[in-house]
């Protein structure tokens, strides 16, 4: 089954992504149903185009995609990276899981951006106006510089 749960989660991943995703074992990851909706409803939305403020798969903000995903599951999160942030339990990158969130300092120090970890390192963000809902990895240069910390809501 495990085979089977990973191709089922790797195929998006290798059609539709703005990263490049390397292979992994996901399914050995989740830690239960909810967390394997979390990153199957986070796929559905692949494409989806940037809007600031945006809530709604019309187009959504890193944390309006963030709380609509997270919605869609039973969990109400705030519509602000920042308010995730503070909300969350705090966990080391090493221990994110699949569907957890992820969070980042683009200018200054508040917290300002969000995305949902997708295990190895790889994430799934509504990253800036003029592109669309992608993957990245946070082990990127740019990313990596800006990473401010993981939080959990399991």
């Amino acid at each position: 089954m495990k085979k089977y749960l990973s191709i089922i989660i790797l195929i998006p991943l290798l059609f539709t992504s703005c990263a490049t995703y390397r292979q992994s074992s996901l399914s050995s990851l989740f830690h239960g149903p909810k967390r394997y909706s979390i990153v199957k409803t986070a796929q559905k939305y692949l494409g989806v185009r940037y809007k600031f403020g945006g809530d709604t798969p019309a187009g959504f903000d890193c944390s309006g995609y963030s709380s609509y995903v997270y919605k869609r599951n039973g969990l109400k999160l705030p519509h602000s990276a920042q308010q995730q942030y503070a909300k969350g339990k705090r966990i080391g990158i090493k221990k994110a899981r699949p569907g957890d969130l992820v969070f980042f300092r683009i200018s200054g120090w508040k917290i300002s951006h969000v995305g949902i970890y997708m295990g190895d390192y790889t994430f799934i963000h509504a990253p800036s106006r003029g592109k669309n809902v992608c993957y990245d990895d946070i082990r990127k240069d740019y990313w990596r510089k800006r990473y401010a910390g993981t939080v959990t809501y399991f």
